[in-house]
């Protein structure tokens, strides 16, 4: 029944026609193909290297290759589509998010990627929406849509005529997004956990453990890339899970980025394994800013010994930090040299920037 309800969207698209023709986003440092991996122990051999499995999605060579933010000039990307100005992940909120001048100094600024979170119904179709349930966000009382139910163990109507926040915008199939976000416009998708089995979260895994939640995460993947397939974008796929980059990387040349939590060091163990072009801490854990070290994640668990900034950008990884709400922020983490900014709002350099 899933494979029915998205076909029912797909146009044609005649590069796509083979499988052997896919595309991924290099988000990577100009001077990653020279740096390759450095240093660390376990550190894996440069992107360069990465093996020509047969049958693996292969990035669309036409396409330019996109790198983050240099001198001061962070990419802006657009955090569930702005979710502090629009109803997050919703076709509007795409739309409005891709609109402007990819410029700090733009009369109107848009987005250089959009960030959206996946998951997929009981029917297997795969919506964009990211909390568990359709109706209440970590415990609270609000609820994000009118419509109770975990999203995995509802049908795909009832998803999607859910209201986003009273806004007449409803929780949209992927496909749908894609096709309202322009072709210029990069787009991170967030692997959300795909069921109810335990799954580790922002943490690696051994090797036993992997084999075995990878077989979960498998048919969902397998979905997403198909649709993502369809399109012209630049893509960067990230999750909390070490088994969706994972089985990301098996099935597609697609770049990848962890999402860290409360540990550098597992989160740079990560990306050393899956030779990820991108990794995408909370802005707490860069050092050099007012906000590093905030007591709020767990002490001890690998920051004092890694400077994370600055090992990802001597391996060729952008650093993309999430999720910010002010221009203090934005301008702070600027000046020490991110190269993305995963934001609430479209306005997070302003200041600096007509100042």
């Amino acid at each position: 029944m899933s494979e029915t309800h998205d076909d029912e969207r797909r146009t044609d698209h005649p590069d796509t026609s083979s499988s052997a023709l896919r595309r991924r986003s290099f988000i990577v440092a100009t001077g990653a193909a020279a740096t390759g991996m450095v240093g660390a122990a376990g550190a894996t051999p440069g992107r360069g290297n990465r093996d020509d499995t047969p049958g693996k999605r292969r990035r669309d060579e036409s396409k330019p290759s996109r790198s983050g933010g240099h001198g001061g000039n962070p990419d802006l990307i657009a955090h569930r589509g702005f979710a502090g100005l629009y109803p997050e992940n919703t076709v509007g909120a795409v739309e409005a998010a891709a609109r402007g001048g990819q410029s700090a100094v733009a009369p109107s600024r848009g987005a250089d990627m959009i960030e959206i979170d996946v998951v997929p119904t009981a029917e297997n179709d795969v919506v964009v929406f990211h909390d568990d349930r359709l109706a209440n966000r970590d415990g609270g009382e609000r609820g994000l849509t009118d419509t109770e139910g975990v999203v995995w163990e509802t049908d795909t109507a009832t998803v999607t005529n859910a209201e986003v926040l009273a806004s007449g915008e409803t929780v949209p199939r992927l496909r749908s997004v894609l096709e309202a976000i322009p072709p210029h416009v990069g787009i991170n998708v967030e692997l959300k956990n795909p069921g109810s089995f335990d799954v580790a979260f922002a943490e690696s895994l051994p090797q036993g453990e992997l084999e075995k939640q990878k077989e979960h995460w498998q048919p969902f993947v397998a979905r997403v890339l198909d649709i993502v397939d369809d399109f012209h974008h630049e893509y960067l796929f990230s999750s909390f899970y070490e088994a969706a980059l994972a089985t990301t990387r098996d099935a597609s040349d697609y770049a990848v980025a962890p999402l860290l939590w409360n540990s550098v060091r597992d989160g740079v163990e990560i990306a050393r394994r899956y030779e990820s072009e991108a990794i995408h801490p909370p802005y707490h854990m860069i050092r050099g800013t007012p906000f590093y070290g905030d007591q709020r994640y767990e002490e001890g668990a690998g920051w004092a010994d890694i400077d994370l900034l600055e090992v990802a950008h001597e391996e060729g990884r952008d650093v993309n930090v999430f999720t910010l709400a002010t221009w203090y922020q934005g301008e702070q983490l600027a000046a020490a040299g991110v190269d993305g900014l995963i934001s609430d709002h479209a306005d997070v350099l302003r200041f600096g920037a007509t100042n």
